[in-house]
């Protein structure tokens, strides 16, 4: 679901609860027809899902610098992938192999934080120029100025912090709380600090990936059920599982909610898919994101400001809109990040970049047609068979509902088309994850 966060007192198995009836409620799908779908995905083991292409799980090991793995990730065109303990030995079990998972998600957060530290840092110098002492405040500092985190403890930080707090820069515009703004005022000298100096440039993975991430790491074994999977990756918020096998060290397969959605475009020509993606998309209880609750970015915010609204809201990508009412132009993925750590050269006057002279550098530097990539969408009577077919021939992770004037109002996610095909049995969740698994959905 790619709306604003509701900040409640509910557990994060509350929310996924509340989420999973509002949308079975709202599908006017026959029961029968999805109880004899959920039986037989209940019988299908992970085991016969395909492979990942290459027939190889790309891992990355815990002490790689976080750089080097959005070039990891960017090279092999995907949006996560396991981490690695460098120690984990000869152990089968897992949890001596594997630290989590590492996504576009966490290198966002870590990227952010690292703009309002580098912008401290920045102002720190300025201020040790003028002859303020650098270690006057120290930690201290970086807790006034609420950084936390596996950065904020390091020594250049804590130094460059305590050195701003005493200079009162940090109180000046906000220098050090914001992100966008840290970037605006810093151009290509955040760069700079960000990818070349220390602590930022040897920040690993591995120290980054309990701090940052976004859902917990949670494999599967080959005979579970893709019905569990299904669940894990729609109604449990999960956008890859990783399935091992009891008794072999590495993960076997990574299923993704891309891979589920193209899987199901192969479905075509059988019964059961046709008469569900034959459903207009109101019938299977979509959008269900509406107008209002869209987070979208207009044209002309500054780029960092755009993904400090996924941050915010724990979603992967944002409509790039114009005027008040929001007609679409673009859309901006969570995975974009990897442009500004790779190619800091296209952005040197950074501080006059907006979203739209962000994804005009992009595709200046890419094959295509030489202008913005049109952004997936839909009207709000299309089928839920063309929402599948154009996630999937277009890789694409969301589709944004908008009227005949192209005003956006609604947004669909590959969770919510999962969600369509599948719902939760009576005491299942209960059944097949156990105490361990429920604690860390809980987190």
């Amino acid at each position: 679901m790619a709306g604003k966060q509701q900040v409640t007192k509910s557990s994060e198995l509350s929310i996924c609860d509340s989420y999973f009836e509002n949308i079975q409620s709202r599908k006017k799908l026959p029961f029968s027809l999805q109880e004899t779908l959920t039986a037989a995905f209940a019988e299908i083991p992970a085991s016969s899902f395909p492979p990942v292409p290459g027939g190889k799980v790309i891992e990355i090991l815990a002490d790689s610098s976080v750089a080097d793995a959005v070039r990891i990730l960017s090279e092999c065109n995907i949006m996560a992938a396991p981490v690695k303990k460098v120690d984990a030995g000869d152990s089968l079990d897992w949890r001596d192999r594997y630290l989590g998972i590492i996504d576009y998600s966490a290198i966002v957060l870590w990227v952010l934080e690292s703009a309002e530290l580098a912008a401290v840092a920045l102002a720190a110098t300025s201020a040790a120029a003028a002859g303020i002492g650098t270690g006057a405040v120290g930690a201290l500092g970086a807790v006034a100025l609420g950084l936390t985190g596996p950065v904020a403890v390091a020594g250049l930080t804590a130094a460059a912090v305590g050195a701003a707090v005493v200079g009162g820069v940090a109180a000046e515009k906000g220098a050090g709380k914001d992100a966008s703004t840290a970037a605006d005022n810093l151009g290509q000298d955040f760069y700079k600090v960000l990818l070349q100096e220390e602590p930022f440039k040897s920040t690993t993975v591995g120290s980054i990936i309990t701090s940052y991430r976004w859902s917990p790491f949670l494999p599967v074994t080959t005979n579970s059920s893709m019905l569990s999977i299904l669940l894990l990756l729609s109604k449990y918020r999960l956008r890859n599982v990783p399935v091992i096998e009891p008794g072999k060290p590495d993960i076997q397969n990574f299923i993704t909610q891309s891979a589920i959605v193209q899987g199901l475009e192969g479905c075509k020509g059988r019964d059961w898919f046709d008469c569900i993606a034959a459903q207009p998309i109101s019938n299977v209880g979509l959008p269900f994101v509406s107008a209002n609750e869209v987070v979208s970015v207009q044209s002309g915010e500054l780029i960092l400001e755009a993904f400090k609204k996924m941050k915010d809201n724990k979603i992967g990508g944002l409509p790039v809109v114009e005027g008040p009412n929001k007609k679409i132009i673009g859309n901006l993925s969570i995975r974009d990040i990897r442009h500004l750590l790779l190619k800091p050269e296209l952005f040197s006057n950074f501080r006059q970049h907006t979203v739209m002279d962000f994804m005009n550098a992009i595709v200046s530097t890419t094959k295509g047609t030489g202008s913005v990539i049109p952004p997936i969408t839909c009207k709000p009577d299309a089928t839920l068979g063309s929402l599948i077919h154009a996630l999937s021939s277009r890789s694409g992770h969301r589709i944004h509902v908008v009227n005949q004037s192209e005003e956006v109002v609604g947004v669909i996610t590959l969770r919510d088309v999962i969600s369509c095909f599948v719902y939760e049995p009576p005491n299942h969740f209960d059944s097949y994850f156990s105490f361990s698994t429920k604690e860390m959905l809980d987190e």
